[in-house]
């Protein structure tokens, strides 16, 4: 049986992906918003195979990061090996902006974050030319229309990786690829041949999102775009494309002189829901009369490609040599190679890579005892008023929240935990399905008019702008879905979702769960809350506004 490169790569919610070659072995990086740790580092050594091998940011090397809308935090690394050290350079809106950190080992440890004062705008990159000089290249306002007006554009400057600063002022080399073409960001520099490459993305990371090409002879010369623009994308193919929001891409070159490129995308669900966010997809390049050609033959990212002949084959652990390969993606679910699949009994006080917190846990509110995981019911909720999101906003600890959790992987996906818990007074505890901008459902234990209550709580939020954009306001909605009596202190509480359709389950046993409801995921997941980032499945306590001595213990989590 041939061996195949099945898309996405990385399943669920890993977008931004930036990835680069050192000897036989791959490493990949993405973006993690306000999820903590922050950006996740992975390895292959075949393309098709991959395992994380550690966070790159965590509290141990400084990390700050805030809950709030989701979509804010950490977005866009670029990932660099150059003379026996590997660089990560990215932004971080909960902190001070743009920085480097640095690693002899991309297993870590990372060095504190290298703090980029003269760095402006977002999505800025490193590019190590052929002789070593480091170069440094972003997007900001910097193209003159001719009318004075600037407009979004790509700079390019020398760059001082030992001291961390500019040799120079930015040069402009691009504006867009399409005249007034919307928010040319993202931007990759390759020395290939006699020609300076230059991939951005450009059109927005939604439906229009897409791959654009340039080149130059000239390091610091204006770029002439691809007449073939844009490289790659899916906007053409319609809203109903399985695969959508195609774009972000960054190239690494084979042993063997081949290329190949990944780059971020959605797989759309039931027609018109994104549930998993921007996940990690790959495709071959070729180059034709000196241009990159993604996909050859097709011109669209496919479900799998043959794998590259040069590279070794390692065997898949979770689930054989080619993985859960299913082709009927509108019906079936997608190959996730063990990504999404936890079964966490707490036996141990560290926890495995797969679990996230929403913000630096700064409180201490959670211990790993008597193999079960505790989380106190702090003042901090899962529901908080959304706030605004800029540079050099005033760092605060008070915006975490003692939630524990996991990226949803698959499309269809069952997630069952074990609690002990009786709330005395306002607090509550149980599991949530979490989307960005307010958007979750809770299935909790609570006190509900001087009753012991299971009930599934439904959050949505309205507002006129993303949080990013001058202006955000917005106002949070509050609906309970179901309710039941339940006085016990132990629970079993499941969701079961297949695509929109969350089958929500409780009961002693896992073995004799009863259905509370049946929920309506589109809810939680409508076009406007885009696809910025994606679900995140786990368990949470909180004293909803109020400090409670109170825990919510956890035996076991399972997600299938």
């Amino acid at each position: 049986m041939k061996k195949k490169l099945i898309n996405p790569i990385i399943p669920g919610f890993y977008p931004d992906p930036s990835i680069c070659r050192v000897g036989g072995d791959y490493y990949l990086a993405c973006s993690s918003f306000e999820l903590c740790p922050g950006v996740p580092i992975f390895h292959s050594r075949d393309l098709a195979h991959w395992e994380q091998i550690c966070y790159a940011m965590t509290p141990e090397n400084g990390f700050h990061m805030e809950r709030d809308s989701g979509v804010g935090g950490v977005m866009a690394p670029t990932l660099r090996y150059h003379d026996g050290l590997f660089y990560i350079i990215n932004a971080n809106f909960s902190d001070k902006g743009n920085y480097i950190v640095t690693a002899e080992d991309p297993a870590g440890p990372w060095s504190e974050p290298h703090w980029l004062d003269d760095v402006p705008g977002i999505d800025a990159s490193l590019f190590f030319d052929d002789d070593g000089q480091a170069y440094i290249m972003g997007t900001g306002d910097v193209w003159d229309n001719g009318t004075g007006v600037k407009e979004r554009g790509i700079w390019l400057a020398k760059y001082d990786v030992e001291h961390f600063h500019m040799l120079g002022e930015p040069v402009t080399i691009f504006n867009s690829a399409l005249r007034v073409g919307s928010s040319p960001e993202s931007p990759h520099l390759y020395h290939i041949g006699e020609y300076y490459y230059l991939i951005i993305a450009e059109g927005g990371t939604e439906h229009y999102h897409a791959v654009m090409a340039a080149r130059s002879k000239e390091l610091f010369g204006f770029y002439e775009g691809n007449p073939a623009n844009p490289v790659m994308t899916h906007r053409h193919m319609g809203f109903k494309s399985p695969i959508i929001n195609v774009g972000h891409a960054d190239f690494v070159e084979l042993p063997d002189g081949s290329w190949y490129a990944v780059m971020l995308a959605s797989r759309l669900i039931e027609g018109k829901c994104k549930n998993l966010g921007r996940e990690t997809f790959i495709c071959p390049v070729v180059w034709e009369r000196g241009w990159p050609l993604f996909s050859p033959e097709t011109g669209k990212v496919e479900w799998e490609y043959d794998a590259p002949e040069c590279l070794p084959w390692e065997a898949d652990a979770h689930s054989g040599e080619l993985g859960m390969v299913r082709k009927d993606f509108e019906e079936k679910d997608a190959h996730s190679g063990g990504f999404g699949v936890v079964h966490e009994d707490f036996d141990k006080e560290e926890l495995d890579l797969c679990w996230s917190f929403w913000g630096r846990p700064y409180h201490d509110f959670y211990k790993i005892e008597n193999s079960a995981l505790h989380l106190k019911c702090i003042r901090q909720s899962l529901i908080e008023e959304l706030r605004p999101m800029s540079f050099g906003a005033e760092k605060s600890e008070e915006y975490d929240t003692a939630f524990l959790a996991c990226r949803q992987c698959s499309i269809n996906t069952t997630v069952t935990c074990g609690m002990k818990f009786l709330p005395e007074g306002q607090e509550s505890a149980g599991l949530a399905i979490v989307q960005a901008m307010n958007h979750q459902y809770h299935l909790e234990r609570a006190v509900s008019q001087g009753r012991q209550v299971l009930r599934l709580m439904l959050y949505t939020a309205d507002y006129n702008v993303p949080p990013y954009f001058p202006g955000f306001t917005s106002e949070t909605h509050r609906e309970v879905i179901a309710e039941v009596p339940w006085e016990a202190e132990e629970i079993v509480l499941q969701f079961g979702i297949q695509g929109e359709h969350f089958a929500v389950r409780y009961g002693e046993t896992r073995e004799a769960l009863k259905e509370l409801c049946v929920a309506d995921g589109e809810r939680i997941n409508p076009e406007k809350v885009g696809c910025m980032t994606g679900t995140m499945i786990g368990m949470y306590a909180t004293g909803n506004g109020e400090d409670c001595e109170t825990y919510a213990e956890f035996g076991w989590f399972e997600m299938r």
